[in-house]
Order: structure tokens, then sequence, then C-alpha cells
């Protein structure tokens, strides 16, 4: 990046109350340091998205942005969530940026890897991704389950990277790209690989968060997994198919021994057996049912063709007004 290079950081924000203020400085900090050594723009700006949060957190923001002209802030009009706060920010700053760095408000996510991102960049890279180089300060069980989760995604056909979360940057070409994605059921771990283009990696140490509580507790990522898997691959249902020729060959092998067993005069009754086999059955039939219906529900949100947001208050000094 050169000096005219105007560098856009997307933060999204739900309850951040208590990080916020920390992060801000942080954050300020780092775009100095950019700007002093003339490796971006001095209109480039640390964009942070109120995702409907019920605290003082878009107070704070719009007392940061009021206070200094290098914060920006979007107000969505309603909670959607992480990923729709991440495309939110992203699709609202991209005519005012020649590249954009998504990150979380925790700053979990190294800010000094943006010096190798930067550099990246440079070299003509349209995205960088910022990846995790260990998950020492996770528990054992999280580490484990979020490993699991990306070699699972990998073996559903899902193009993703390695211990890589929302922490990334995409230029303008790229921004552009991901904008042609429409599908509501955002899963963006998995949809910006998709844009292909020149890419590549820098690697980090996740920090300890700043305060404040995480907003993905073990219920939010078992459901985030969850949605990965059903937005971005359709082998749930291959596996039903397979799954469904698997029992039928079984049965007709049970058929020809049933068979076998009467006219050899060896007919037993066998009430557990046949409890067993009902109970498996109707267990695969529910579990089918209700992956299939899984994916008809998807179907049906975006056959609608809701927004995927609304934003209701847009302050940047880019864009000379407040919106």
């Amino acid at each position: 990046m050169s000096s005219e290079t105007v560098l856009y950081m997307v933060i999204p924000c739900y309850n951040e109350q208590e990080v916020l203020p920390d992060s801000a400085e942080k954050l300020r900090n780092k775009i100095s340091d950019l700007i002093t050594r003339k490796k971006i723009s001095k209109n480039s700006k640390i964009c942070f998205v109120n995702d409907g949060s019920r605290d003082r957190t878009w107070a704070i923001i719009r007392e940061l942005c009021q206070r200094d002209l290098v914060y920006s802030g979007i107000c969505l009009a309603h909670n959607e969530g992480h990923q729709n706060a991440v495309l939110a920010g992203l699709m609202t700053v991209q005519p005012y940026c020649d590249a954009a760095i998504s990150m979380d408000a925790d700053l979990q996510d190294d800010i000094d890897a943006i010096d190798a991102m930067i550099d990246k960049y440079d070299e003509g890279c349209n995205i960088v991704y910022g990846v995790r180089d260990n998950r020492e300060t996770d528990t054992f069980f999280k580490r484990v389950t979020a490993e699991g989760f990306y070699r699972f995604m990998k073996m559903m056909g899902a193009d993703v990277i390695f211990n890589h979360a929302d922490f990334r940057l995409m230029d303008k070409q790229a921004l552009a790209a991901f904008g042609d994605y429409q599908e509501v059921n955002l899963f963006l771990r998995g949809i910006v690989p998709m844009i292909g283009l020149k890419h590549d990696c820098v690697y980090y140490k996740r920090k300890e968060r700043l305060a404040g509580e995480s907003k993905y507790p073990l219920k939010k990522m078992f459901a985030f997994a969850w949605q990965g898997i059903t937005s971005l691959s359709s082998k749930p249902i291959k596996f039903i198919v397979d799954l469904g020729l698997g029992i039928s060959v079984i049965s007709g092998l049970v058929l020809i021994w049933s068979l076998f067993r009467h006219f050899t005069g060896q007919t037993i009754a066998g009430w557990t057996s046949l409890i067993i086999s009902l109970w498996l059955l109707g267990g695969l039939i529910l579990l089918a049912v209700g992956i299939i219906g899984e994916y008809v529900g998807k179907i049906y949100l975006e056959v609608k063709r809701r927004p995927r947001y609304l934003v209701q208050e847009f302050i940047d000094a880019n864009t000379k007004e407040e919106k």
C-alpha cells in the first residue's frame, strides 16, 4: 500500500461497551502508525458496526466519531448476527476504500498482523487471510472441537482456510466480487474462498479477550458450525441417500435370511430384534426428514429475498455527510 491507499478497518460490535474504548484506542494507534509510515492514506478509517446492541455500544461509537475523524460508525436497524454485520460493514464502506480489513472488537486477533497483510497486498494479493498459528489459549475441548470442525468442513467439500475466522483483508476487486454473492444464509469463511483471485495467509498468535464475555458460547458455536455445513455443502443429503441404499441392501439380506429360516422350519418369533429394527428405522427416518427440512428451510429464506441488513445510520467524514 501507499500513502494514496485508503484502508478501512471494519469492526462488528454487539454489546461491546466494556471492550470498545480500549479497542478503539489500540486501533487508532495502529492506523496512525501506518499513516505516519506512509503505508496507507490519511483518509483511512476505523469503522465500527453496531449490530443492534442493547447496551451503550452505539453511544460510545457516536462519541468516538465526534471526537476523532479517524472513526466512523454504522448502526444497523436490528440485530442481524455477526456474519451479516461484517457483510454490512464491508458493503457500506466499499465505495470509499481501496481495501478493507475485518476483525472482531475484542482484538483477540493480533492487530500487528495488519502490517504483514498490507505487505501481502503490496505484493499483489487481492485477499489476505489471518490464520492462527496455534490454539494454545483454547481449552482442550474447544481446541479439539474447533479443529475437528475445520476438518469436517473440508470433508463436506467446503473450501475453508484451516484456523481462519473472519480476520482478513479484501481489496476493491475482491469486495466487488463478494457483493455478487447474494445468499441469505451467510457463512463468510466459506464464501470468501469461493471468490478465488490472488490470495495468501499471514499467521499470528491469538490473544486473550480484553474484557467482556465471548459472544459465541458452545451452543452458538454448534449452531454456527451447522449453518456453515448446510450453507455450503449438499453432502448431508447425499449421505442420506447412501445411508438409505445401505439399509436397503441390509434389508434385502435380512429378507433372504428370514425366508431361508422359514423354509427350513427354523422360524422363531423375535420381539427384541423387531423392536430394535423399528426404533432404528424410525430414528433414521426422522433424521433424514430433519436434514432435508433444514435445506428446505434455507431454500424458503433464499427465495423470499429479504434484505440481509438495514443500515439505520452511517457516520463517516469521508462521505461528507451523516446518513
